[in-house]
């Protein structure tokens, strides 16, 4: 499965930050059982704790912070800062507050870096327009339906049997993790959603010994980017919702 860090930061710090779970609530979702430093903090010199993070965005006089996740041609969501879009390009996603913005790289399995970008001075820059839930829903069943027909024409199941399971479970996948109050229906949108991003990863890897030539690897590519961008949309939704209260 795909992993967010920034999408877990942004949902959690959010209800942090609107006091809707406590500072250790917070800080233990976002930890877990990995080491994290970030750098590039206001007022540090040096790499600090993430719950250091916490701490400075409530005195930066943040309210909530947002997971975007960019791809080359679409960076919508990223203030114009110098050196943020190509490590979170490089990355794939970045948590973006009105002061302050963080891109998430991997060290290893039980490490992660975050690189923090002050936002003073830059140009404000509007969120991407995310639709509702629902509709997002609607969108990534309808992605699927198109996308079942082109993963059973490619015979993506011969190579790769994890794929059928994949799909078999998708009316039950529910993503945990997330805070307490947060919308059974994100719970369920993110949970599909990241299911999907496996069989995509899986779709676009060539069968072992095939020979795919690039025509044939671009008219794959192309069959299966709108499913790309559903799930793209749908996660980055389902991190971002706020309860109502």
């Amino acid at each position: 499965m795909h992993d967010f860090p920034a999408g877990r930061f942004a949902v959690w710090a959010t209800a942090w930050l609107t006091g809707r779970v406590s500072y250790d609530d917070a800080l233990d979702a976002l930890l877990g059982d990995t080491a994290h430093r970030v750098t590039g903090l206001p007022g540090t010199s040096e790499a600090v704790p993430l719950g250091w993070t916490l701490t400075a965005v409530r005195g930066l006089g943040e309210h909530r912070f947002r997971l975007v996740l960019p791809v080359p041609g679409d960076v919508r969501g990223l203030p114009p800062v110098p050196g943020l879009t190509p490590l979170a390009l490089e990355a794939g996603q970045a948590a973006v507050g009105d002061r302050l913005a963080l891109v998430p790289e991997a060290l290893g399995p039980e490490a992660v870096g975050w690189t923090a970008f002050p936002l003073d001075g830059a140009a404000p820059v509007a969120p991407p327009v995310e639709g509702t839930l629902r509709a997002l829903s609607g969108a990534l069943d309808l992605a699927v339906g198109d996308a079942a027909r082109t993963l059973a024409r490619l015979d993506v199941a011969r190579w790769n049997p994890e794929v059928p399971a994949l799909l078999a479970g998708l009316s039950k996948a529910m993503a945990p993790g997330l805070p307490p109050d947060h919308e059974p229906l994100a719970l369920s949108v993110l949970g599909r959603a990241q299911r999907l991003a496996a069989v995509l990863d899986l779709a676009l890897t060539d069968a072992p010994g095939a020979a795919v030539n690039h025509s044939q690897a671009a008219a794959r590519d192309s069959a299966l980017r709108p499913l790309a961008d559903a799930v793209r949309e749908a996660i980055a939704a389902a991190y971002n919702v706020v309860p109502r209260n």
